[in-house]
């Protein structure tokens, strides 16, 4: 009997399929003894132990922070006795689409009084032939970020022309140049 036990275990065990038959057995003691011994007989059909009420992860007279609810858009601040950013921008998009039969010294200088100082030197010695526009076709649409930030944009015969307006001492200044193809 050792003998054939030996035998057994020798040549049974060290074969592939001896050893997947010997795995498949354990594993299905372990689940056969898990299921006795588990009492699965009274539980109905679906999730066990979930909550009869809701969780509530959030106080409920805490403010609400979501993003359902949107913000109210800044209005615009403007100076008394200044002009308010939509003539700002136009009156530098009109200066910006006259540049033909214009010196680049006359056109640099038309747009000086309407952009800040950081413009006027990006703008300083560049060739008003490359403006990819020659007139206004629409009226000033205002964009407001806040009290002085706003985007204006304008349409122009090629595209659209985008400006960044914000407050210097109490005056809108264009402050930033953008153009979309249409």
């Amino acid at each position: 009997m050792r003998r054939a036990v030996q035998l057994i275990v020798q040549g049974f065990l060290r074969s592939r399929v001896g050893l997947a038959l010997v795995l498949a057995v354990v594993v299905l003691m372990i689940v056969g003894a898990a299921k006795v011994f588990s009492n699965s007989a009274d539980l109905g059909p679906g999730l066990t132990g979930a909550p009869e009420q809701p969780i509530v992860t959030v106080s409920p007279t805490a403010p609400n922070d979501g993003l359902a609810s949107p913000e109210a858009v800044p209005s615009p601040y403007v100076s008394p006795g200044t002009a308010a950013p939509s003539k700002v921008a136009k009156a530098f998009a009109e200066a910006w689409v006259d540049h033909r039969g214009v010196s680049a010294d006359g056109w640099y200088a038309g747009l000086l009084p309407h952009c800040t100082e950081n413009l006027a030197a990006k703008l300083s010695g560049v060739d008003p032939a490359v403006v990819p526009a020659d007139r206004i076709t629409g009226d000033p649409t205002l964009i407001p970020y806040a009290e002085n930030v706003v985007d204006v944009a304008i349409p122009v015969d090629s595209g659209r022309l985008r400006l960044r307006l914000t407050t210097t001492d109490g005056r809108w200044l264009v402050d930033g140049v953008d153009w979309e193809r249409a």
